[in-house]
């Protein structure tokens, strides 16, 4: 649990909670209360703290309160003495204190607000990560920068430093250790985070599955993130990596994953964060009766209407909301509080982070009635209530219970029928808090759920988050501040509003990042029948009804597979052994052209392989996928050598020239990588420098250089052409001339000409010098497909028609020298031709 997980690293009882929002913890002193009476003077020691906005001291003796003096009520006439045990720092402290005084007494907000960023920055430009805390000497630290570590509610500034084995944050003030360690070689995921509006977070899980991380970080520009999120991800070659919204999908949808496991890869992906309670994981009631005594999970009334969001499955109270947004002004809301929010996630956690219930509500509890004390209380106030339209959070579908048990004996209050507020009460059909959550956990998993969940993905994840379909689905909006809209950091650059936004946000929540514009499929629920628990792991596992591996078929299937290869492989690699090819299932496979048998198979990701090469060793074969990296396949060792993830979509095509890698992405850039051995590591890692980013208006879906390796094109899905010179980067030609996705584009053996291949079913050639299309070439209909053409250009005419396959071909390759092609089709077949002059 991400709050007790938190609380691992520190036994003190200061709290950065006790700061205000948007406060700081700048520096701690030792120093002495000094109080005096009539008969003597009295020196309690303690830790004196200089935060942005108020003066906390911490006394040793834990009988003695925490003082907390706000500088902008320093105008009381009480008299509060302290001394610093270090006499010589005296004068600093004051000269800090009447600084952080003039600033509290501002008269706007955001003006306060400017003045203390300005002197946090300036403390973190004069300090520096100490690199005696490097775990080993031999480390060579890769970059350092100002970042700050984010907890729930809280935040804390200082540096992070990144080396070749760890990554480090050392706070500024020392709270809650020196510095935090994390070994780069335990990392296993990382994501890019939307933080406060804008693009500047880093979440680090050294775990598969848990949906804590071991670390938040908040830089203070986007170009700082990228730059550790790239180097750390060099790093996850052999580990989960961070993969895209579609490749999660088809993994759920073949039963490769959970219900539960799916739900919380779509909240890592839509900026969800245990350490953001504005964006807590947010998961869906899937259980509608809480008030029969046994749980009859082959019944579909027991379950919620997945279709509907909260708000929409009362009719009556939804005809009274509709009634109440048409007669309301612009901007209209239809809801009048959101599906999560902090103070909802806290409504849930009260008993494990009473603290941070406290902090939200200025140091008081909520009334004893409204408080989360009945489980089926809480859905009927959700399915009736005026403005409670809650879905719940990962922990109601976990292991852990203490949530809903009152261990730490907190005083909660007392209810009006006269009871104490204790453990919540679980359904009838659940005999305690463990038994709820086997229970409710199983109903997740359950057949029911399975078929409907694409549903309230649609709602929460999907095409129904905005717009008309949100409108007709009645999950239009909740409150004009709520939902995330796409927000430029310039809209908030004013102080105050940046105040007012924050504020409301920490109130309201946000609405997820939207994941999916078109309808989400079903599961396909006859793969996921034998659901099994396994004891490492927090969440159900499927177990796969088939295996997908080829290691181990027969030396009979092996020769067979090569005159019936899976159906919709891809050639790419040649050389004088072997073919490889990939396909849309995720696999490179080797074959010998000697033996004519299938030799080898190997899994790289659980996405698509987009396109493969052979590099100029003839070792090694790099693979891209639509999981936004590349992989190196060391064919003398069998085993993946090397990982680059570079991009923020799907990696579409690649090319290789003299040590340089091009890569093209459905992110609409192309990205030129330096690639160079570093013999200096025991494991060779290659090393990768980006070299240069070629912007597109949209995604890249092909790339091709000359034979010289001096010019570059690339296709787009807008149907745009682009040439550019590969010595300056620079755009020679954009031609848009085609209608529809680009599919192929090459360059002829002079490098004078550009053919391009769409799928608006046209050829064209394009002059590289003038940009002119001299050539347009539109398939016949009547086409057969499986039929290799030979075109004249000139003449735009068939000269000769050869039947190759039974089924469309969708893959060639040709050689260097123009002598050999290889097709691959749809009727599983490869075939080899000769080329005759």
């Amino acid at each position: 649990m991400a709050f007790l997980k938190t609380h691992e690293r520190t036994k003190e009882r200061f709290s950065l909670l006790l700061l205000d929002l948007e406060e700081y913890y700048f520096e701690q002193h030792t120093a002495y209360h000094v109080t005096s009476s009539s008969k003597k003077e009295r020196k309690i020691r303690g830790s004196f703290k200089v935060c942005s906005r108020s003066i906390i001291f911490d006394p040793e003796d834990l009988t003695e309160p925490i003082l907390k003096v706000c500088y902008s009520h320093t105008y009381v006439s009480k008299k509060m003495t302290f001394q610093l045990e270090v006499w010589s720092k005296t004068e600093d402290v004051v000269q800090t204190l009447l600084q952080l005084h003039r600033a509290s007494c501002l008269e706007k907000l955001g003006d306060q607000t400017a003045m203390i960023a300005a002197n946090l920055q300036s403390r973190l430009a004069r300090s520096s990560f100490d690199k005696n805390c490097f775990q080993n000497v031999a480390e060579r630290p890769h970059m350092e920068c100002a970042v700050e570590m984010v907890l729930p509610l809280v935040s804390n500034p200082g540096h992070v430093c990144i080396t070749d084995e760890n990554l480090y944050f050392q706070p500024l003030n020392g709270y809650p250790e020196h510095v935090i360690q994390i070994k780069l070689n335990r990392v296993r995921r990382i994501y890019k985070r939307r933080h406060g509006l804008r693009p500047l977070g880093l979440e680090v899980f050294c775990t598969e599955n848990d949906f804590c991380s071991d670390i938040y970080l908040k830089f203070y520009n986007t170009a700082d993130r990228d730059e550790i999120y790239y180097y750390i991800a060099t790093f996850l070659e052999n580990h989960m990596t961070e993969h895209t919204a579609e490749s999660y999908m088809l993994q759920w949808q073949r039963g490769h994953l959970s219900n539960y496991q799916y739900l919380l890869h779509l909240n890592n992906l839509a900026d969800r964060s245990c350490n953001d309670l504005s964006q807590y994981p947010v998961f869906p009631w899937v259980i509608a009766d809480y008030t029969s005594s046994q749980l009859d999970l082959t019944n579909a009334a027991t379950f919620r209407d997945l279709s509907k969001p909260v708000g929409a499955l009362n009719r009556e109270r939804l005809d009274r909301l509709l009634a109440r947004y048409k007669g309301m002004p612009e901007p209209r809301f239809m809801y009048g509080s959101h599906y999560s929010s902090p103070g909802y996630v806290l409504f849930y956690l009260v008993r494990v982070a009473p603290e941070h219930m406290l902090c939200l509500q200025n140091g008081r509890y909520d009334h004893a009635d409204r408080m989360f004390n009945s489980i089926g209380e809480t859905w009927k106030n959700c399915l009736e209530g005026a403005t409670d339209f809650k879905e719940l959070i990962p922990e109601f579908y976990g292991n852990d219970c203490s949530f809903l048990e009152n261990k730490l004996n907190l005083d909660l209050g007392r209810r009006q029928n006269g009871s104490l507020v204790g453990d919540v009460v679980p359904p009838p059909w659940a005999s305690d808090a463990s038994d709820f959550l086997q229970k409710h956990r199983t109903a997740l998993e359950s057949q029911y759920v399975s078929e409907h969940l694409h549903e309230w993905i649609d709602l929460v994840f999907g095409f129904k988050q905005r717009g008309s379909e949100a409108v007709a689905a009645h999950n239009a909006s909740f409150t004009k501040l709520s939902p995330f809209l796409p927000v430029s950091p310039q809209s908030i650059e004013d102080p105050d509003e940046r105040i007012a936004m924050l504020t409301q946000i920490l109130e309201f929540g946000q609405t997820p990042t939207q994941l999916f514009s078109s309808p989400h499929p079903q599961r396909i629920t006859p793969r996921f029948q034998n659901i099994t628990r396994s004891s490492s792991n927090t969440s159900p596992v499927i177990s796969q009804s088939e295996d997908s591996s080829f290691e181990d078929l027969t030396e009979e299937s092996r020769k067979l597979a090569w005159a019936n290869m899976v159906r919709r492989h891809l050639v790419g690699g040649c050389n004088n052994k072997y073919n490889y090819t990939t396909s849309p299932h995720s696999t490179l496979k080797m074959f010998s052209k000697e033996l004519k048998e299938f030799q080898r198979s190997m899994s790289f990701s659980n996405m698509a392989l987009s396109s493969c090469l052979m590099l100029a060793d003839g070792k090694t074969v790099a693979c891209s996928s639509w999981d936004n990296n590349v992989y190196f396949y060391s064919i003398p060792y069998g085993r993946r050598q090397d990982t680059l993830m570079g991009h923020d979509d799907a990696v579409s095509k690649m090319c290789w020239f003299d040590e340089r890698l091009y890569t093209a992405s459905w992110d609409s850039t192309v990205k030129v990588w330096q690639c160079a051995s570093d013999g200096s590591s025991s494991h060779k890692r290659s090393q990768f420098q980006l070299l240069a980013e070629l912007e597109h208006d949209s995604g890249v879906n092909t790339i091709g250089l000359n034979p010289a390796g001096t010019l570059l094109v690339s296709g787009c899905k807008d149907g745009a052409v682009t040439i550019w010179d590969t010595s300056s980067y620079n755009t020679l030609q954009q031609v848009h001339c085609h209608t529809a996705t680009i599919h192929h584009t090459a360059f002829s053996p002079d490098s004078r000409h550009v053919l391009s291949v769409g799928a608006d079913s046209c050829m064209k050639v394009i002059d590289v010098q003038t940009g002119m299309v001299i050539s347009s070439v539109k398939a016949e209909e009547e086409q057969s497909p499986g039929d290799l053409l030979l075109w004249d250009l000139l003449s735009n005419t068939v000269t000769k028609r050869i039947p190759a396959h039974s089924g469309a071909v969708t893959a060639m390759w040709m050689n260097d020298l123009c002598s050999t092609v290889i097709t691959g089709g749809e009727d599983r077949q490869m075939i080899f031709w000769k080329l005759q002059s």
